[in-house]
């Protein structure tokens, strides 16, 4: 502790002396002791504009010199010219002893400044001095010269910098704000261009403006980080393009981490058409849309990382399809060719333009660009899987996958494996025979089993899948067993497992349980994403046949989606995997719409169907709704013509097709291949339909042949069995 106290002491009389030295210079003859003991001189000796005088060009010279280091002929200057006062002089000492490295001993000199007393000074001469560049008539000198005003401002920099290697990060940015707090009042209407080039200023400030933010990041103040950083860039501080742009750069990935809600911008020069930023997400895609920009227009070097953090920020926003704007702006050469193609892929799929993205990854994947990329193949299979017409060449991509990966490579061996299941499980909905269904359906099954070993069923896509497979086979025991396991690997923290267990507990019947699951779900959801599960609690509930608790149910989820429509605005976007709260709702009032027919109220059923109208007017399940409505009126030729609209609409619209037939039967006319028609469409989209069997079941029996007789059999017993293992929405 003595050894510490005895080099505090040694520093402060060395910087006493030194200090002493420069003093000596300031007055004629007569001498300073300690450097406590002085008293600081109440006029400059340079109180003139001495820009073209010996002592400013001295001032200047002296900085320089003590920039190099040169402490001795700095002295000798400060001797022949005699220009400086007491804070300017601390100013020079306080600058010598930081670059030394001896930042304690540089903060003890700077806190000598009375930063208060000289800072109407500082504004009066930066006032002035713009003044006279305007106007070049007579004017009163201003009390500092340009070159004694940069030394102070960046006194107080480099106190700053002090006071942040030290680590006391708040004063530091206090003190850095006062450079940013004279120069913006001095100069409201910001700072003119060259301004104080002919000195270190511009310099200065440039450094205080990109470490302000910095300095309250550290001090752990995201709000103030936040208003400096809109201060760098709103306000003109002169700045280059390059330190804009790091600004600009650092501010956007602050914005996307920091975790700290910002309030929006209050734009004073803001014109009124233009976008205003709604929230941290918007500000920064605002901010690094600004910087591709600049390097289209070459006004700064190309930043890979730029478009990293863009691509987070938009896929966070859900709004791919801007992403892959951005992307197709972007200069030739930036981004190697294929980089560019599969990124566009993986844009335009989760915008929903599968067929855009297939395109891509087809010309990527062709015989002479790169047919043994396992990530695109990988991608190609995924996107033709989802579509029943496409998934042939889905399992094409998948073994295609599984030839060009690396031995060992279980990872992307058992997603290639997963992804072939779900092909084959998709093109076996297209078998025109039973046998060919049953082949293709074992194989998905085999090959998704496959995936699940190689991973040690720890993959929840993988079991999802699997679940998924067997429930659609009716193999629902093991259905529900792969149900529960992804549920526990989860920890019930994915939706799609909840929903996936309780349709399965519903195909058996079990709406009980299947309600128990959604409540347990519901309490470990928040409040925006309870839509789905709240939909099918709403039909478990009309399955056991309390349509009351179902219209509660259903009024608790349009208040739902009420607010969070007024929470986010109609123009949210989400992500493909997602479903819209609008088209949430259409299903919701068509929904209520079949409660309240099936309790024969017309009147509230008619208002629910005018509410979806709102929302959507060309829509088939609104248009079939409405038909069933009519139905239930006996009105069979208005809800044939429903039937018909939404055919037009939608002419795989199972429902319809499945209605029309009913009612053309009903109306009895004897034009039995036009029925027959619509009921074998039905089926083709849809061959687990347990209604489009038993309907046609009652039209083969009132055909009454031996041979129809045998078929209306056949049907009903398929009716029969698929009813009773029918879950109250579709599994998918």
């Amino acid at each position: 502790m003595r050894s510490k106290h005895r080099i505090g002491r040694r520093r402060k009389v060395e910087i006493r002396r030194k200090f002493g030295k420069i003093m000596k210079c300031l007055c004629s003859g007569k001498q300073f002791g300690a450097v406590d003991e002085m008293v600081p001189s109440s006029e400059s000796l340079t109180t003139k504009d001495r820009s073209d005088s010996g002592c400013s060009s001295k001032a200047s010279e002296v900085g320089k010199k003590l920039d190099t280091g040169n402490i001795e002929e700095a002295e000798s200057s400060l001797r022949e010219s005699g220009c400086l006062n007491y804070e300017e002089a601390r100013a020079l000492l306080g600058r010598y002893e930081y670059q030394k490295g001896n930042i304690e001993a540089a903060l003890h000199v700077f806190e000598g400044i009375d930063i208060a007393a000289v800072t109407p000074k500082i504004k009066i001469t930066l006032a002035k001095r713009e003044h006279r560049k305007r106007h070049s008539q007579n004017f009163a000198p201003p009390p500092m010269s340009i070159h004694a005003v940069s030394l102070l401002l960046e006194a107080i920099f480099l106190k700053a910098k002090s006071l942040q290697g030290l680590g006391r990060f708040k004063e530091a940015a206090q003190s850095c704000n006062v450079i940013l707090d004279i120069v913006e009042s001095s100069l409201p209407e910001g700072l003119p261009e060259n301004f104080g080039g002919d000195c270190k200023l511009q310099e200065t400030l440039n450094k205080a403006v990109e470490l302000l933010p910095e300095l309250w990041k550290l001090a752990d103040s995201p709000h103030e980080a936040i208003l400096s950083y809109r201060q760098a860039l709103l306000l003109n501080w002169n700045l280059d393009a390059v330190t804009t742009a790091k600004i600009q750069k650092e501010f956007a990935i602050f914005l996307l981490y920091c975790g700290s809600e910002a309030s929006p911008p209050n734009l004073r020069s803001q014109m009124g058409s233009s976008f205003v930023p709604r929230n941290n997400i918007e500000e920064a895609i605002l901010l690094l849309m600004i910087l591709l920009r600049k390097v289209t227009l070459k006004r700064i070097e190309w930043d890979p990382s730029i478009l990293d953090h863009l691509s987070f920020a938009l896929s966070v926003a859900g709004d791919l399809r801007a992403l892959a704007n951005q992307l197709e702006e972007l200069l030739p050469g930036l981004i190697d060719w294929k980089e560019r193609y599969s990124t566009l892929a993986f844009c335009y799929y989760g915008a929903g333009e599968d067929l855009v993205a297939l395109n891509l990854l087809r010309k990527l994947l062709s015989r002479n660009v790169d047919p043994k990329c396992v990530p695109a193949l990988l991608m190609a299979s995924k996107i033709c899987g989802e579509n029943p017409d496409l998934a042939e060449e889905g399992t094409s991509f998948a073994c295609r996958a599984l030839e060009s990966l690396d031995v060992g490579c279980n990872q992307l061996e058992s997603t290639a494996r997963c992804l072939l299941g779900v092909s084959l499980s998709a093109h076996s909905k297209l078998a025109v025979s039973d046998s060919e269904k049953v082949t293709r359906q074992s194989e998905a099954a085999q090959s998704l089993e496959t995936a699940g070993r190689i991973t040690r069923m720890s993959d929840p896509n993988i079991l999802y899948h699997l679940s998924l497979e067997n429930a659609e086979q009716r193999k629902l025991d093991t259905a529900v067993r792969y149900a529960k396991r992804l549920l526990k690997l989860e920890a019930g923290s994915n939706i799609k497992g909840w929903l996936l267990l309780a349709r399965i507990l519903s195909a058996q019947k079990r709406f009980m349980e299947a309600e128990t699951v959604i409540n347990a779900a519901l309490d470990q959801t928040g409040k925006w994403d309870q839509g789905e599960l709240l939909q099918t609690k709403a039909k478990l509930q009309i399955a056991q046949g309390r349509l009351k608790g179902a219209i509660e149910t259903y009024t608790q989820l349009l208040a739902v989606l009420h607010i969070q429509r007024k929470s986010f605005g109609s123009g949210k976007k989400l992500l493909k995997s997602s479903r819209t709260a609008k088209s949430l709702e259409l299903e919701v009032w068509h929904d209520l719409a079949s409660v309240y027919i099936s309790l024969s109220q017309w009147h509230d059923a008619e208002i629910c169907l005018s509410k979806s109208k709102a929302i959507c007017s060309y829509s088939a399940s609104r248009c079939y709704t409405t038909g069933v409505l009519y139905e239930a009126k006996c009105l069979y030729k208005e809800a044939l013509r429903a039937f018909g609209a939404a055919l037009e609409i939608d002419p795989t619209h199972v429902p319809s097709l499945i209605s029309t037939a009913v009612i053309l039967r009903e109306l009895g006319s004897q034009s039995y291949p036009a029925v027959r028609s619509f009921l074998m469409n039905a089926l083709r989209l849809d061959r687990m339909n347990h209604s489009a069997w038993y309907n046609l079941g009652l039209l083969y029996k009132a055909m009454s042949t031996t041979s129809a007789s045998q078929e209306a059999a056949e049907c009903f017993a398929a009716a029969a069995f698929l009813e009773e293992s029918a879950p109250v929405e579709p599994f998918r």
